[in-house]
């Protein structure tokens, strides 16, 4: 195994300071790595290749560099001697130099989620930030770089996830973006790929059921609501995304007026850029009549938006989502309904309805704008078991005759 020392090399000027080197030695082998590190002889102990403390200077700095320098070059050893083809002097040296222009896990964030932002998803980026958050939270103060990121402590924070309680699909979103940034550094040869993420979840479970029938649909749809212009305006907006084939709340905020043609909408989902196009059913265009007088002015169909800006309209979206989701769970009180009404009930009951009516999933998954027919099945994983049990009735019934 490869050995590292920790040497001064003294200037001709006794006067001067010297230069601190690095010293690797593997099969007869021996390199120098040169830093810029520079120590009067009088503050270096050669015994125990360190910077001596002078009571006038404060050597930790320079220290702490030498000791992370050390820790990066031990571990690029036990990598390197991980390798069934072995390794030189040169392998460690061409990898430490490598390692000492990469950044930091959290660098590796903070640029991916500038990125996001310069291009406009911002729903992206909030979600690297929130997953960086809580990863920060494990490590405390701790910097990291990608190859730090083994399997014990991916394991850990796995572990630490569940402890507070999340549920198997939080813990897998925040472990699927980890993962993410972890394999583009790999891509880079940053670190070593050593799958610290084969002992954790990164699935998407199958979400329990949120759909609601059709004659709820109905009797929303029915509800006088002019008392209040906001309860209406999450009606209208809940039973339009319906229509839409389940139209995504931000695809309704976004929505522009330029989008609507005479018998259909065009539009861009935000989530995965598909377009698609519905066809105008007359209860649509009821409810786009009924707010084109309050945007007048404004590019967007519902007076959800102001600003044009990206990142002011953005911001604008979160807190209106908030606010529908709670306008939701009111008119759920009034409906009396088991499960509360929220953005996303809308897009299941649509899927539903649907396959209720033998749909194939495939015309569903285009429908809903989906990019594979797998996400449409998780939408549809509660009504699978009810289609199933209907089949089995049939096949079973003239045995419950008998009974």
């Amino acid at each position: 195994m490869a050995s590292v020392k920790v040497k001064l090399r003294l200037s001709a000027n006794p006067y001067e300071p010297g230069t601190i080197y690095y010293q690797l030695t593997h099969r007869r082998q021996v390199r120098r790595l040169p830093t810029s590190i520079n120590v009067h002889p009088d503050r270096w102990d050669a015994r125990g290749q360190r910077i001596a403390s002078s009571g006038r200077e404060d050597p930790a700095p320079d220290q702490q560099r030498i000791d992370g320098d050390m820790l990066r070059l031990r571990r690029i050893i036990d990598m390197l001697e991980a390798r069934p083809a072995g390794y030189t002097v040169q392998d460690i040296v061409e990898r430490f130099r490598a390692d000492s222009r990469r950044q930091t896990l959290q660098a590796l964030f903070e640029a991916r989620i500038d990125r996001l932002g310069a291009a406009g998803q911002f729903g992206t980026a909030r979600n690297y930030r929130r997953a960086w958050n809580s990863f920060a939270a494990y490590i405390g103060d701790t910097v990291l770089y990608p190859d730090d990121l083994t399997e014990s402590l991916i394991d850990g924070y796995n572990a630490y996830l569940l402890r507070r309680g999340l549920l198997r699909n939080s813990v897998s979103f925040y472990m699927r973006i980890l993962r993410a940034v972890y394999n583009k550094a790999v891509r880079f040869n940053l670190p070593i790929q050593n799958d610290p993420f084969r002992n954790v979840y990164t699935g998407v479970d199958r979400t329990r059921k949120r759909a609601v029938n059709e004659t709820v649909i109905v009797h929303l749809s029915g509800l006088d609501l002019s008392c209040s212009r906001p309860l209406m305006l999450a009606r209208d907006l809940f039973v339009f995304s319906y229509c839409m084939r389940g139209m995504a709340f931000v695809d309704l905020a976004y929505l522009r007026k330029t989008d609507i043609g005479d018998n259909f909408i065009h539009y861009v989902r935000q989530k995965t850029g598909q377009r698609l196009c519905v066809k105008i059913e007359p209860c649509m265009r009821s409810i786009l009549a009924r707010y084109a007088p309050r945007t007048t002015g404004s590019p967007y169909a519902f007076p959800i938006l102001r600003a044009e800006e990206a990142e002011k309209s953005y911001a604008r979206y979160q807190v209106a989502l908030g606010y529908y989701n709670r306008q939701l769970k009111r008119l759920s009180a009034m409906l009396y309904l088991d499960t509360p009404l929220t953005s996303y009930t809308a897009r299941h009951s649509w899927a539903t309805a649907a396959r209720n009516r033998n749909v194939p999933i495939s015309v569903i998954s285009a429908g809903m704008g989906h990019t594979s027919e797998r996400t449409t099945q998780i939408y549809l994983a509660a009504l699978e078991g009810s289609v199933i049990d209907r089949v089995n009735r049939g096949i079973v019934a003239r045995l419950n005759e008998a009974v």
